[in-house]
């Protein structure tokens, strides 16, 4: 199978090099220091696991990659409408795109759903640019369980995990899904198959609606929050009325929340990805992970006064860092 991972920087790059030294085909598509120092050098991972180099193909261009079986999106959220509009000549006409995105992918609804079967949330697909550039029959669901961060143009920090989880989105175990978890077993990588990717993008999201901005409000890791009475309980609420919107839309979550909270405990002295962006001046996944959750609160009718809170909280945070970045000097 040929593979094109499309956005290849942390998470992308770390997936394309383990490939890459399996001996499996993958494309890296990527732009600037970072692309060129790929080029040059390979993509170099730092993990408590090992380091090593790999040198898989990187391109700068999705042109040069050329049309593939299977595209990784590994962009963040904020970053695939743009993606999207450019894939065109990597899908060919039975290409699979596997999703990365943290928070309520944009293809949650196309297919099943519960009650809100067919919407298009306008947080995660303005416009419905990513909807019209992708068909919902190539989509395959995945949950990235594995931090990782780019320390340097070519290097990468793989900082815990192995784990990626495929799901069809109508819950069929498909042949197609088979072979690239085939493949990402091969590159070392554990690679379950879930016929609840649905149920399970909603586990993971609990802890991400509370813990995320959470965390960029209060520059604190996640053994911090756990911690602090008020903040851990403020965690809590947040988890009930993400909770609430999954009952709602049909969704029992495997899960408690104290369930939840332990593991994030567990993790330590962990900066979440929306922290670690802010500190670096990116662009946070904000929408797709807490004012996606929030309209379809609206949508539902469910009071979330917490997570409302926090979010316009952190929304105006990232509004004043635009807003006083060209004259930061």
């Amino acid at each position: 199978m040929k593979f094109v991972i499309a956005g290849a920087g942390a998470i992308g790059a770390y997936l394309g090099a383990r490939m890459a030294r399996a001996g499996l085909d993958v494309s890296l598509f990527a732009r600037g220091p970072h692309l060129r120092a790929m080029q040059e050098n390979g993509v170099q991972v730092e993990s408590a696991e090992g380091n090593f180099q790999a040198r898989p193909r990187v391109v700068a261009s999705l042109e040069e990659a050329g049309q593939a079986d299977v595209v990784v999106l590994a962009v963040k959220a904020q970053g695939l409408p743009a993606l999207a509009r450019q894939l065109a000549p990597v899908l060919g006409p039975e290409t699979a795109v596997v999703s990365t995105q943290n928070g309520v992918p944009w293809w949650f609804f196309q297919s099943g759903g519960g009650p809100l079967a067919g919407t298009r949330l306008e947080r995660v697909d303005p416009g419905g640019v990513i909807s019209a550039a992708i068909e919902p029959r190539r989509v395959v669901g995945s949950i990235v369980y594995f931090a990782s961060e780019i320390v340097r143009p070519g290097v990468v920090l793989h900082t815990e995990g192995d784990r990626i989880s495929l799901g069809e989105p109508n819950g069929s175990r498909s042949e197609r899904c088979r072979q690239i978890a085939k493949a990402m077993i091969a590159a070392g990588l554990r690679c379950p198959i879930t016929a609840r990717i649905r149920h399970e993008i909603w586990v993971k999201l609990m802890g991400n609606v509370a813990f995320n901005p959470t965390s960029v409000l209060t520059r604190a890791t996640l053994a911090q929050i756990t911690s602090d009475a008020e903040v851990s309980e403020l965690a809590r609420e947040m988890m009930r009325e993400t909770e609430a919107v999954a009952r709602a839309l049909g969704f029992e979550l495997p899960i408690s929340i104290e369930q939840r909270m332990a593991g994030a405990a567990a993790v330590g002295a962990h900066k979440t990805s929306m922290l670690q962006d802010f500190e670096a001046g990116r662009p946070m996944e904000l929408e797709a992970i807490v004012g996606a959750v929030v309209e379809l609160g609206e949508r539902l009718n469910i009071p979330m006064p917490h997570t409302k809170t926090v979010y316009g909280c952190a929304q105006l945070l990232a509004e004043s860092r635009a807003q006083s970045a060209p004259n930061r000097a």
